[in-house]
């Protein structure tokens, strides 16, 4: 009020002094500015919101006042406590599912929680002992390819974060070719397998309208092999051409691999490049018993291209674990979830390992359990190399 006061009398002073219009508007706009603003929490708010949102983990309940004065030591009153969470409510950080329960959290409130609230530790021993029993000895001991790795930290993900896991394979327009194998499959069909750094393969079936012999196939994978081993696929796909043209071997199955070389090098499909484990333990959660809860659920996971971009987060920086709550996702299917990814690397390759869960869930535990799955996979892969 002794704002309005202040305005509307330096209002009516305008003709007399020259105040401008300008002037006044600016004041409109810092006014505004001062009560858009939301404040900050206080240090009882902010225990108070922890509590709330680490019970409501654990038990899946609307929690009330009573619940945190019996199961927790904060020296507060009863009343004290209702009067927090009333304010709490009013700013929007938790709600009333309905009148005679007590509270959940909001989109909102898990937000604030986990950007100020949370403390992350590292993984126990225990734990990393199980991750890199599953993960690493598969590529360590060269039994596997990629996708054995890859499909191995799934699982293991899943089984440990007790949530839907997904891995997602990097592109590799920027990946080392290493070498080209092809195999004769019948008269008309060969299969190209193409062996890249850190034990990733991609395997094509083409179709041939020309006869080629052994001797033919022999020379052509020489050729490739000398030419464009050590380069990226990205670099292949712009020079192929050029540098094989002064080559002594001329069979048209050369031709045909230059001419295929933009299907050949380019980007695997990202459904081939997807692995997801632990569906299960999503839908024991209590937030997906309801049928249509669960349709909606696997809809979207049988959608592999819209589950690699809420996993492939974009605007991340590098090195951090981006974690989307709710709406945030930016898709129906998935406005009850949170979806946390981190990136791991193999030499200047760049994948994505992701947990998707309740919003209810432990969410320092899961950044512990993402960020020391996607440390394993960056080892476990860069060690082939």
């Amino acid at each position: 009020m002794v704002f309005f006061a202040l305005l509307f009398s330096r209002f009516g002073a305008c003709e007399n002094d020259g105040f401008s219009y300008i002037q006044l508007g600016y004041l409109l706009f810092i006014k505004n500015s001062v009560l858009m603003r939301p404040r900050e929490l206080n240090i009882r708010e902010r225990q108070v919101l922890g509590i709330i949102i680490q019970a409501y983990v654990v038990t899946a309940a609307p929690v009330g006042s009573k619940y945190i004065v019996q199961h927790y030591h904060l020296g507060f009153s009863d009343a004290t406590i209702r009067n927090v969470m009333a304010e709490l409510e009013e700013l929007g950080y938790i709600s009333q599912p309905h009148t005679s329960a007590g509270r959940v959290p909001t989109d909102k409130g898990y937000r604030y929680y986990v950007d100020l609230i949370m403390t992350v530790q590292s993984l126990d021993e225990q734990e990393k002992r199980r991750i890199e029993e599953h993960v690493g000895h598969i590529g360590m001991e060269r039994k596997g390819t990629s996708a054995d790795v890859l499909l191995s930290a799934v699982k293991v993900l899943g089984t440990i974060s007790r949530q839907l896991s997904v891995v997602l394979s990097p592109t590799l327009s920027n990946a080392i070719f290493e070498k080209l194998d092809l195999v004769l499959l019948s008269s008309t069909r060969m299969m190209v397998i193409l062996s890249i750094q850190s034990l990733f393969v991609k395997t094509i079936v083409m179709e041939l309208d020309l006869e080629v012999s052994r001797q033919m196939v022999n020379e052509v994978v020489d050729l490739l092999n000398q030419r464009l081993s050590g380069l990226t696929l990205a670099e292949i796909r712009r020079s192929i051409a050029r540098r094989l043209s002064d080559s002594a071997c001329d069979s048209a199955l050369k031709q045909l691999i230059v001419r295929s070389a933009g299907t050949l090098f380019d980007e695997t499909p990202v459904f081939e490049r997807l692995y997801i484990s632990g569906t299960e333990y999503l839908v024991e959660q209590p937030e997906f018993k309801q049928p249509d809860r669960v349709r909606d659920l696997i809809t979207m996971i049988d959608d592999k291209l819209g589950m690699a971009k809420l996993v492939d987060n974009k605007s991340q920086s590098p090195n951090d674990i981006s974690i989307s709550i709710g709406k945030e996702n930016g898709e129906r299917h998935a406005e009850d979830l949170t979806i946390l990814s981190a990136p791991y690397y193999v030499g200047s390759m760049v994948g994505k390992v992701g947990i998707l869960g309740p919003k209810r869930m432990d969410y320092e535990y899961a950044v512990r359990v993402l960020n020391y799955m996607a440390e394993s996979i960056s080892s476990t892969l860069s060690a082939v190399n």
